[in-house]
């Protein structure tokens, strides 16, 4: 395989598979916002069936979030083995070369926090929210 060709699909696929994450764990929270408006407490007769209802697909957000930051670190480590591989390639290599294939890598990281930040951000706001409306169903039905 070429390395050019390698180094694309290791930029760019971690990249793009942080994106699709991204998204999905936008739409996910937005269906559980959506879903937390439109919820009855009222037609729970217990509290454990309202958590039930409450916490599903949380565990998507909450994975995403905690494993986001490791999928960027992953691309990073591959980017800079490959940069390594092409500076023991080329003896000649410049050093501009290294800080530009150094700096590419490193993106990957940093999408992995911005995607679990926001992972993260969704989290605690739903789980706030589902607490809200456990606590307003136990003050209703004593």
């Amino acid at each position: 395989m070429n390395m050019d060709v390698l180094a694309g699909v290791i930029d760019y696929g971690v990249i793009v598979f942080l994106v699709l994450l991204s998204v999905l764990v936008v739409a996910v929270g937005l269906e559980r916002l959506i879903r937390y408006r439109q919820l009855k407490i009222a037609d729970f007769s217990d509290l454990k069936s309202l958590e039930l209802a409450l916490s599903d697909k949380l565990i998507l957000i909450s994975t995403v979030a905690a494993n986001a930051p490791y999928i960027g670190l992953l691309g990073t480590v591959l980017g800079i083995m490959l940069t390594f591989y092409r500076m023991g390639m080329d003896a000649n290599i410049d050093t501009l070369k290294i800080m530009v294939g150094l700096a590419l890598a490193l993106k990957a990281t940093a999408a992995g926090l911005v995607v679990a930040l926001v992972a993260v951000v969704l989290y605690n706001l739903l789980m706030r929210r589902a607490k809200v409306l456990m606590l307003k169903w136990e003050i209703a039905n004593g």
